[in-house]
């Protein structure tokens, strides 16, 4: 049973869902709810499953969209549970009043229990939602009746739990942020290749083939053969290309990939913009690559990030063995949490030695919280609020990337 966020659909939702009168439930929107139960004279059924719910739902609970959520799936039976749409999505294009769609944007996901991250500025839109089908469709089909979003393409994958926490529609200077002024793909930019096309294409000895993300990213799966630039953030990597412009420049063709193409956008503008002549680029990223590409043909080794719950996706897309430190957010591995360092939500083998005693103080706090609300039956939101470095840059939008 899903739950909509405002009064009338959590009325509607439990009318349906255990067949009683109007009158009976009406006060639950009201903080009268128990006393009211009782007197209907279905104490005995109602309370066993919404009694601890109700008792929660004082101050807070009915307007905190996550918890409530969160705690009626928990009471779902299990063979009901849903799966959950991802959608990534991005484009390119002239939006000198990007800010006045921030609103109806949020307000429109909202309505349809979507959540995620949509990122707005003048040169476009970036983002991942997710939620039901039909309200993330719901949320497709009003972008694409904008028209400056006509025709807005995005990339499908699925996912057992809702992958965020919540939705946020910010404004910003870029879409995906190079910190290269100039730099506009509208104008100038790499040849597309279709993944059916991509083996060919980075089998050519003439080629060099550029993974474009992150180091934390690389390190759990690339293109056989790939060169790592071992960036940090994405705003490294016109420094990574100007410092290996000799090694690049042996080769007569340069390829470049990133997890869904937007970086790919402005990483092969910049590099046209540098002289080189045959720049190329997979369409759809990474993703689209594993999602059409069988695995017997499959060039790819290891699993693709993804910048929300699910860690990691694999071939189909299916979501991969990672799991996520909630201190520094990059994928561990089970090896990974059998060493010294591991202590969960506080640090890991690759951020233990980059965090002061204070952080690991305020970590170990919100992991405590954690756990207290897990009992509940309750999601903390600091299960996906731990923050990286590069989140207000280039990694805050997921598959978009």
């Amino acid at each position: 049973m899903f739950v909509k966020y405002n009064e009338i659909g959590i009325f509607v939702a439990i009318k349906s869902a255990f067949q009683l009168q109007p009158l009976a439930i009406e006060s639950l929107l009201t903080r009268r709810c128990r006393q009211t139960v009782t007197k209907a004279g279905i104490k005995g059924y109602f309370t066993s499953v919404f009694d601890p719910v109700i008792n929660r739902a004082r101050n807070d609970l009915w307007t905190d969209r996550t918890r409530v959520n969160s705690a009626m799936a928990q009471k779902a039976p299990t063979d009901c549970s849903p799966e959950y749409l991802v959608a990534a999505l991005y484009k390119f294009v002239a939006l000198p009043q990007f800010a006045d769609l921030q609103a109806p944007i949020r307000a429109v996901c909202d309505e349809n229990g979507v959540q995620g991250t949509i990122l707005l500025a003048d040169e476009g839109i970036n983002g991942t939602i997710a939620g039901q089908e039909d309200g993330v469709r719901a949320v497709l089909a009003y972008l694409n009746a904008i028209p400056a979003f006509a025709g807005l393409a995005h990339k499908e994958s699925w996912a057992t739990n809702p992958p965020f926490p919540r939705m946020k529609v910010r404004l910003k200077k870029e879409i995906v942020t190079m910190g290269v002024p100039g730099i506009d793909p509208k104008r100038v930019v790499g040849t597309y290749v279709k993944p059916q096309d991509w083996n060919d294409l980075i089998s050519d000895p003439d080629v060099v083939v550029v993974d474009t993300r992150n180091d934390y990213e690389v390190a759990i799966g690339t293109f056989k053969g790939a060169v790592d630039p071992q960036t940090k953030s994405f705003r490294d990597f016109p420094r990574w290309a100007k410092a290996h412009e000799a090694d690049l420049k042996k080769h007569k063709k340069v390829a470049m990939f990133c997890t869904g193409g937007i970086r790919c956008e402005k990483s092969t503008a910049y590099m046209k913009e540098q002289g080189y002549e045959e720049v190329y680029h997979l369409e759809g990223g990474i993703l689209k690559y594993l999602e059409q590409v069988g695995k017997e043909e499959s060039l790819w080794q290891g699993e693709c990030f993804v910048f929300d719950d699910r860690v990691s996706v694999g071939q189909g897309l299916k979501p991969g063995p990672y799991d996520m430190c909630h201190a520094c957010r990059r994928p561990i591995s089970d090896a990974d949490k059998t060493s010294a360092h591991y202590v969960k939500g506080i640090s890991c083998p690759h951020c233990f030695d980059e965090t002061s005693e204070d952080q690991k103080a305020r970590f170990a706090e919100r992991q405590k919280q954690i756990a207290l609300a897990k009992e509940r039956g309750e999601l903390h939101l600091g299960v996906t609020a731990a923050p990286r470095a590069e989140t207000s840059d280039d990694t805050e939008v997921i598959e978009g990337q």
